[in-house]
């Protein structure tokens, strides 16, 4: 006899899955000062360790995208649970500075696995209007989760909890999606549609597809890089970069929530465009601000990046819509990687700052102001570059038809 699909269940495993993903994104980042503390780690190499999440994210969302429909989600989720424990207990018990980037891959890789089954696993349980509706408020709980994981994270340093204390948060969402999972009737995958792997990358080869590819690259690391590092270079701004984050992404959230309508009145290429300056403007004034006015500075931030990600995935797939689910899962891919390659850079930037800041003589909270505005006045330079190359994509497609009221979402 057939086992029953109990939707209901795997949807909120699911959820809770992404918000295992969130925690591991928000909680890392909240504890990166003391990792560097404990360790003596330079901010480069924590930079390095950073992009291990970033690494392993791609690589096991493309192989999940590529085998989904051989193996099913049931398979890909019993893999993502094994690597978010591993990663997780390891990341605990660490002994230095390789311990950790070995971990944090095994998370990351967890994190993909993740995406590559959840988001065609809910699509095959739900249809039409539903589906769109559940894969949104699916996709809710990454910035949802990265909110409560950024709070949790600071109430928890400001308790005085050590950062493995702060680690072990990360089970609690693993052990309960792994429960919720466990003993379930999956989906079948669906593969009805499905084009081959061929004419998926013909289709990928083509002028617009690398185009969006090179965006892609430049949309991740503005939204990640900036976020990743706020803890490390603004808590001397006299705001708390943790506060920082959460209200970054819960304006995000709340965003995300509405994306339909407003990509639906501007377009893919008038929202990505008007983000591009908004995280320009929102960064630059992070590098110039102090105080509360940096929480300003979040709202104005989160709304440049906070369609980025989900309009960039809708662009490939109503425009270069022969490249299939693969495109979709390379397009984010290469997000993920591009963020990896820059993080250790973003890194750099920080310790070339603070050695040059300290040799002009500043000193204690000058010093670390200092050096993060100068770097995040760099990090300006991603953003800047991709308000030419949306410019250019809406001259380009200008004549093209505005996406549907509902886009994918991340």
């Amino acid at each position: 006899m057939t086992q029953a699909i109990n939707r209901n269940a795997l949807f909120n495993a699911s959820c809770l899955a992404l918000i295992t993903t969130a925690f591991t994104f928000a909680i890392r980042a909240g504890i990166l000062p003391q990792l560097g503390e404990e360790f003596g780690l330079s901010a480069e190499q924590l930079g390095f360790i950073n992009s291990m999440w970033f690494l392993g994210f791609p690589i096991s969302m493309i192989l999940g995208g590529l085998f989904y429909h051989s193996v099913g989600p049931k398979i890909i989720m019993n893999i993502a649970f094994l690597t978010h424990t591993i990663g997780i207990l390891m990341t605990i018990f660490a002994d230095g500075y390789t311990t950790l980037l070995i971990s944090t891959l095994f998370i990351g890789f967890g994190n993909g696995c993740t995406e590559a089954a959840c988001n065609p696993m809910i699509a095959d349980m739900y249809t039409g209007v539903t589906m769109n509706k559940m894969l949104n408020r699916f996709h809710m709980w990454f910035p949802g989760g990265i909110v409560l994981g950024s709070l949790i994270s600071k109430f928890m340093t400001d308790a005085g909890f050590g950062w493995e204390a702060q680690i072990w948060v990360m089970m609690v969402p693993t052990v309960a999606y792994a429960v919720l999972f466990f003993g379930k009737a999956f989906p079948k995958p669906t593969v009805e549609g499905v084009t081959s792997v061929t004419s998926n990358l013909k289709a990928m080869i083509s002028p617009l597809y690398i185009f969006l590819f090179i965006c892609m690259a430049l949309t991740a690391i503005t939204e990640f890089g900036t976020q990743q590092w706020a803890n490390v270079v603004l808590d001397s701004s006299g705001a708390s970069g943790m506060l920082i984050l959460a209200l970054t992404t819960g304006v995000m959230a709340v965003g995300r929530f509405f994306a339909g309508p407003v990509v639906g009145k501007l377009g893919q290429t008038g929202v990505l465009l008007g983000g591009a300056i908004f995280a320009t403007i929102g960064i630059y004034l992070f590098s110039i601000v102090t105080g509360p006015m940096a929480y300003f500075a979040a709202f104005i931030f989160a709304i440049g990046v906070c369609y980025f990600w989900p309009v960039m995935v809708g662009a490939v797939a109503q425009r270069v819509p022969l490249s299939g689910a693969l495109g979709m899962s390379i397009i984010g891919g290469v997000g993920m990687f591009s963020t990896a390659i820059w993080q250790p850079v973003i890194g750099s930037w920080i310790d070339s700052a603070r050695a040059s800041n300290l040799a002009a003589g500043l000193s204690g909270a000058e010093l670390e102001l200092a050096t993060g505005q100068e770097t995040l006045l760099k990090l300006t330079i991603f953003p800047s570059i991709l308000i030419v190359l949306f410019i250019v994509l809406f001259i380009w497609q200008k004549n093209s038809k505005n996406v549907p009221s509902v886009t994918a979402a991340h």
